[in-house]
């Protein structure tokens, strides 16, 4: 408990002094996002996951958190796993991503995520900065960034904020403002 509260204080203060919370991601409304596979946890297992598969399945939510079992990102978590029977309903699917090692992650799939969707392990931060998610202010962490990506693989829509409240909603009314041709295949 005191390390994720010490870890949100240091993210938050990190941020402030920046004087900027959250800056625009590089990847906008319409850019191509880069495909990739990476090893991911869903229910304590692990699997490899693959972009361009489950785009093939219908849209993605794609967030970026900064570690597993921080308050804020046990509390993101919590809500996306809240919020998946929605997203299916929408034809979309969810995905966690960040720095943190598959064993912390296949933790963290059980506790927080419920066991209802993945989270996959990005230690090499090559998926983080090709989403333009690394937290400039603490390049050892993702950003708290979430995307929505179209079946045709480009993004539909973005939200950057350290505070987890808003993620889920925000992500929910981009997938239902989907185009009917891009949001179910």
């Amino acid at each position: 408990m005191a390390r994720s509260l010490l870890l949100r204080t240091a993210l938050w203060a990190a941020a402030l002094a920046t004087g900027v919370p959250h800056a625009h991601a590089a990847l906008d409304i319409g850019d191509p996002v880069p495909k990739f596979t990476a090893t991911a946890a869903l229910g304590g297992k692990t699997f490899r996951y693959s972009l361009a598969e489950a785009l093939a399945k219908g849209p993605v939510v794609l967030y970026f958190f900064p570690a597993a079992d921080s308050n804020d990102c046990s509390i993101e978590a919590h809500a996306f796993a809240e919020a998946v029977d929605q997203f299916a309903a929408l034809g979309a699917s969810v995905i966690g991503v960040s720095a943190d090692d598959i064993d912390t992650l296949s933790k963290f799939s059980v506790k927080s995520c419920q066991s209802r969707f993945p989270v996959a392990s990005d230690q090499g931060k090559t998926v983080i900065q090709g989403f333009d998610a690394l937290m400039q202010t603490r390049p050892d962490f993702a950003n708290r960034l979430s995307y929505v990506i179209a079946t045709d693989g480009k993004v539909a829509y973005y939200y950057q904020n350290l505070n987890p409240d808003k993620h889920v909603e925000r992500m929910l009314n981009a997938v239902r403002a989907l185009p009917k041709a891009t949001a179910a295949k």
